[in-house]
């Protein structure tokens, strides 16, 4: 079956869905059908929290800001941009590949390509190498912008290829890792993890240890697999995929772990965030305060954002809580990034928010059109974040 035929019985299956449900409500009775749609009886717990007015304490600016193209829109793979020597690369879903200069914001090349680039680009060892809906991975010079190869995996790429050790690392939503060689794209070997039935709209981001890799996987393990030709080294659980349905059951590991020294922090959809011990595999910590999108590491504390869109900080050693923010809350707020002595996170109105870490208040605020899915990045002071919407942006305290 094509993919097209296979989207067009998706399509059909949810207007039937739709339509049944619609039923159901017209069946239950005139004053619940009334109820439904004049918006009585609505469940407003959920709803964003509006934001106060706040005093800055901090200054910040914006850098800079370009366009990239149509950026994912309501596809969910919360795209992010690379930062690598002093550039910044992003990708959009329609509109190729960019290159700026982190600082000045200066184009510096301009890759184009007619297919939907959903996985973000990553970058090392002067590649950029970016995937697509269709499993197609493409290697550029990161200097020049220049086409070196193109390859094909067997399933679309929602997260950015990881590159190290000579070789390029793709997660493909069938749960494949599928290592190619960084010189000519030919393939060196592959593994696969279990896929349960539900998961997030997302793969697990690959980290790059030392002669390892370590992956996120849908059923709520991080593996660690050896460069050279994809052995399991270890398997740990970050949550585990208990309850009576599949949706309770899901604990997928999306967000990249972060090597800190020799300590691996990850966190899930399923509230969990552990500390693991890299060469071992071995729990050092796990906290019951987790979130769907990745973490950010300070010198003293983990912070991350739970499914309901609070922060919290988690202290290094030991996991217990430092403090939360519960002002974000159902806000869509995305994975933080640390800057200096404040964390920083986005939200669906485009708002980045600027948090002191050590207590959590806010301190900054800064907007932009669109909103805010991916984990924004840091290099060098300057943080870089982009919208669904296509826009890119950075920001520096002052």
């Amino acid at each position: 079956m094509t993919r097209a035929k296979q989207r067009t019985q998706f399509r059909q299956a949810a207007r039937l869905l739709a339509a049944t449900a619609l039923a159901v409500a017209l069946l239950s009775g005139c004053s619940s059908v009334k109820n439904l749609l004049d918006g009585r009886g609505k469940d407003h717990s959920k709803d964003p929290t509006p934001l106060v007015e706040l005093s800055p304490s901090a200054n910040v600016s914006q850098l800079w800001s370009a366009s990239l193209g149509k950026g994912e829109q309501q596809l969910g793979i919360a795209q992010r941009p690379a930062i690598a020597d002093g550039k910044v690369y992003a990708a959009a879903v329609e509109g190729g590949v960019s290159a700026f200069d982190l600082r000045s914001g200066q184009s510096l090349w301009r890759y184009a390509s007619e297919l939907q680039l959903t996985g973000g680009p990553g970058a090392g060892d002067g590649l950029v190498v970016v995937g697509s809906l269709e499993g197609d991975v493409i290697a550029l010079d990161a200097a020049t912008g220049e086409e070196k190869w193109k390859s094909k995996v067997a399933n679309e790429v929602l997260v950015a290829p990881a590159v190290g050790g000579g070789m390029v690392f793709v997660h493909s939503n069938d749960g494949r890792i599928t290592a190619l060689d960084a010189a000519s794209g030919e393939r060196r070997w592959f593994h696969s993890a279990d896929v349960p039935a539900l998961t997030v709209r997302g793969s697990g981001a690959i980290t790059v240890g030392p002669g390892i890799i370590f992956v996120g996987n849908d059923n709520g393990n991080l593996t660690a697999l050896a460069m050279a030709d994809g052995a399991v080294a270890w398997t740990s659980p970050v949550a585990q995929p208990d309850g009576r349905s599949e949706l309770e059951r899901m604990a997928d590991v999306d967000g990249p772990a972060v090597l800190d020294n020799t300590t691996l922090f990850a966190t899930s959809y399923k509230n969990h965030t552990v500390a693991i011990d890299g060469p071992s595999g071995q729990l050092m910590w796990d906290r019951e305060n987790g979130g769907p999108r990745g973490l950010g590491v300070s010198n003293s504390a983990v912070v991350v954002t739970d499914r309901d869109g609070k922060v919290w900080a988690l202290d290094k050693n030991t996991g217990s809580s430092l403090w939360q923010q519960e002002g974000l809350a159902y806000r869509g707020t995305s994975a933080p990034a640390v800057v200096g002595d404040y964390a920083v996170v986005g939200d669906f109105e485009g708002v980045l928010h600027w948090l002191r870490l050590n207590d959590g208040a806010f301190a900054a605020r800064s907007s932009l059109g669109g909103a805010i899915s991916g984990q924004p990045a840091v290099a060098d002071g300057v943080l870089v974040v982009q919208t669904t919407e296509g826009q890119l942006a950075a920001f520096a305290l002052q």
